[in-house]
């Protein structure tokens, strides 16, 4: 039995299984135990994450140009509103990125990419004129780490529906959701919402999202009232527990560097960085 121990006493111990499911074994069939560190995390493959990521949260409209992916949601959020460079063009970069801004001026919305960085494609968009569209924030990080670190019981009771309610909406935003929120949250094939209820009120959410093997979790959200409990962490190991069942084996989120309590947080449930990325523009902010 491959597994992480859950608990133990004199008689029996409980090994959780990396689809969250819990084994008891009595203490007479143990021969012989020993404690492990914890397994390293195997490589990633960060092309195939930085697809993945994009197809656990899509789009309202997208298009290509070759195998770039063109995304556009009404202004809402840079990930759903900006050029994914991912893969060949089919095309010279220059025209590549002609196209793209030609995309976004359609649609009323500043030319953005999003891009991964030290990669081929930032080196050839900064020789392009392509410069940094948001220098005062950090860059973002994208963490991964696998199922077997996080998908431990949670401390408080998560609800997981496979769609949002109000309560979920408004306890993820501060006042209106906007009007593509609803399209993009909820437009991934297998996609799950989290939520935790304390004095008659959602305090707590997330969103995970099933792309192959990986979970996506973001949009996690806590009240402010209810911080530093634990909240999070609930919200994710239940995200995590859910995509368990459902095959999961791997997990990926994202962080800007500068949210340092959202960082610490999750690097002590065992994420780690796969790679940077930066929003581009061929408009300099003013």
């Amino acid at each position: 039995m491959l597994g992480v121990l859950q608990a133990y006493d004199a008689g029996s111990l409980v090994v959780r299984h990396s689809d969250s499911t819990l084994h008891q074994i009595h203490s007479g069939a143990v021969s012989a135990a020993k404690r492990i560190p914890p397994m390293p995390l195997r490589p990633v493959d960060v092309q195939q994450l930085f697809l993945t990521t994009a197809l656990g949260r899509p789009a309202v409209e997208t298009s290509y140009v070759g195998q770039w992916l063109l995304r556009a949601s009404e202004g809402w959020t840079g990930r759903a509103n900006s050029l994914l460079p991912a893969g060949d063009p089919e095309m010279p970069v220059s025209e590549a990125l002609k196209r793209a801004e030609a995309f976004y001026t359609e649609r009323g919305l500043p030319p953005l990419a999003l891009v991964r960085l030290e990669s081929p494609e930032a080196a050839e968009f900064g020789q392009l004129g392509w410069v940094d569209a948001r220098p005062q924030q950090g860059d973002v990080l994208v963490l991964h780490t696998t199922l077997d670190l996080v998908n431990a019981a949670p401390g408080y009771k998560v609800t997981v529906s496979d769609k949002p309610d109000a309560a979920w909406y408004e306890a993820a935003f501060e006042g209106t959701p906007p009007a593509a929120a609803p399209a993009v949250m909820e437009g991934a094939p297998k996609a799950a919402f989290a939520s935790v209820e304390l004095d008659g009120k959602v305090v707590a959410v997330g969103r995970g999202a099933m792309t192959g093997h990986w979970l996506g979790v973001d949009a996690v959200r806590v009240d402010p009232a209810y911080r530093r409990r634990g909240l999070g962490t609930a919200v994710l190991q239940g995200l995590a527990r859910w995509s368990g069942q459902l095959g999961g084996r791997r997990s990926y989120l994202e962080v800007v560097e500068d949210n340092v309590p959202a960082l610490t947080t999750y690097t002590s449930l065992g994420y780690a960085v796969a790679y940077r990325y930066r929003y581009l523009t061929n408009q300099p902010p003013s």
